[in-house]
């Protein structure tokens, strides 16, 4: 029974982190759709409209933001849209990532250090992912699995 806990515990640890890293690869629009959510909730549209306004809200960011890498032309505004979805995700990271590393590595230095790296390895997988996105979009595949 001890081993069972240890790895529903195992398991259960993955899957926090796997949620945050998807939470924070989306930031930007999970930012968008909480902050318009609360925006309907104290506007008195009740729970389920806020609910319902944060998720459109949510909805629209990424797809406006995927929308405006598949037809842009200009680099620079691909390059904007780019780093205005890459940017948050990285920020967000930083942070989840220095506060679990503040409890397991004592120098402040390699707290930094490991939180800059797991930034930018969520920053390049977040630039991947919009890419991608956008790319399937574009060829009219299903973007489901994303």
């Amino acid at each position: 029974m001890m081993i069972l806990s240890i790895l529903l515990g195992i398991v259960a640890i993955g899957f926090c982190c796997w949620l945050l890293f998807t939470l924070a690869i989306f930031a930007l629009p999970a930012f968008a759709g909480v902050a318009i959510g609360l925006w309907a909730y104290h506007a008195d549209a009740g729970v389920a409209g806020g609910i319902a306004f944060g998720a459109i809200a949510a909805f629209l960011t990424l797809v406006v933001l995927q929308a405006g890498l598949m037809f842009a032309r200009p680099l620079w505004v691909r390059v904007a849209l780019a780093l205005a979805f890459v940017v948050p995700a990285a920020i967000a990271w930083f942070h989840a990532t220095h506060g679990i590393v503040e409890h397991a590595v004592p120098s402040p230095v390699w707290q930094f250090v490991f939180s800059l790296v797991g930034s930018l390895a969520v920053g390049i997988t977040a630039y991947i992912r919009l890419t991608a996105l956008a790319a399937a979009a574009a060829q009219g595949q299903s973007i489901a699995r994303a």
